[in-house]
């Protein structure tokens, strides 16, 4: 799917690339890139990166023939895949997908929006001062409460409900969802990596997904993803005050419970429950059919079918033995 959010300025040439991070110690060839993507989504046309052992399985079998990497980290590449060498990946893929994507780190407003009268949705029933952008597609039978900012290229599906004081950018909302009041879905993730004069920002050309039938409570924030996309899954509810941070992907079937924080890349699976206040740190995958006991913080992958509490989150029998 091609990104109606932001602007490719591709192909770049391999060489543009090598001359972007002063690279002058490999050998130089013609290549055209189109496009930066993550192991995941990488195809032949794309520059990828590999940053972290965590994902050496999903490298092995990467599509891409040229990435980013580390000399630690090059052996775990396919053949077929070619390492670019570099002194620190994320701030090499940072520098490279500014170039396709010269506006991804910047936030912001869009102010093209008009009134929604002054659209054509006539069928969308709607409250005072909703304002919308250019090319926002709005599905039948929809809600938009009071001051709701919907801004360009935003698709909504049928038989949503948008609430009051919320923003939507930069997402793609499916059939049958509702969306209740105060909400900021699409805004960039808090990416940046510190510096002591100016901290570089981490851009973020991912989108946020929400698939049909979920229902997202008041005051949430779904960031959308860096280098891929923020998911929802079908039929799943977030309660108020939750915060989903970029590159997460949630199953199907999950409920989550009030002033929850999922850090970012987080994988949680389906049918999961998570207790109000409980915390999940990024990077992680929590499996199927998972309960997580409030107020616990999570701080390693849970496997499947699997019940924890505490801090760090364990095995709920041996938290309850254990604190007797």
């Amino acid at each position: 799917m091609s990104n109606p959010f932001f602007l490719n300025k591709g192909p770049i040439s391999l060489i543009k690339v090598y001359e972007f991070l002063k690279i002058t110690n490999q050998k130089k060839r013609d290549f055209n890139f189109y496009d930066i993507k993550d192991l995941y989504s990488a195809d032949k046309k794309s520059i990828t990166f590999f940053h972290s052992k965590k994902y050496k399985e999903v490298a092995k079998s990467t599509k891409a023939l040229f990435c980013l990497t580390s000399e630690l980290l090059k052996d775990f590449l396919p053949k077929t895949c070619e390492p670019i060498i570099v002194s620190n990946v994320l701030t090499a893929v940072a520098s490279i997908t500014e170039k396709f994507y010269p506006y991804s780190v910047e936030d912001k407003f869009d102010n093209k929006v008009l009134n929604i009268e002054n659209r054509d949705y006539k069928g969308v029933i709607h409250g005072k001062n909703v304002l919308i952008g250019e090319n926002v597609k709005i599905g039948t039978n929809c809600l938009i409460g009071h001051n709701t900012i919907i801004e360009k290229n935003v698709e909504i599906g049928d038989n949503c409900s948008i609430g009051s004081n919320t923003i939507i950018r930069n997402s793609i909302i499916k059939n049958n969802v509702i969306i209740l009041d105060n909400c900021i879905i699409g805004k960039k993730g808090f990416g940046f990596f510190p510096n002591n004069k100016k901290n570089l920002r981490y851009p973020h050309i991912g989108i946020v997904i929400i698939n049909e039938d979920c229902e997202i409570g008041c005051g949430a924030t779904i960031d959308r993803g860096s280098m891929s996309n923020t998911e929802i899954g079908k039929n799943t509810f977030l309660d108020n005050q939750i915060h989903i941070a970029h590159n997460v992907k949630i199953g199907e079937n999950t409920i989550i419970a009030g002033q929850v924080g999922i850090a970012g890349s987080s994988i949680i699976g389906n049918n999961v429950r998570i207790g109000g206040q409980a915390g999940i740190s990024g990077h992680l995958k929590i499996g199927n059919n998972v309960d997580i006991a409030g107020g616990s913080g999570v701080i390693k992958d849970i496997p499947d079918n699997s019940r924890v509490m505490g801090y760090p989150a364990k095995n709920l029998r041996k938290f309850l033995r254990e604190n007797k």
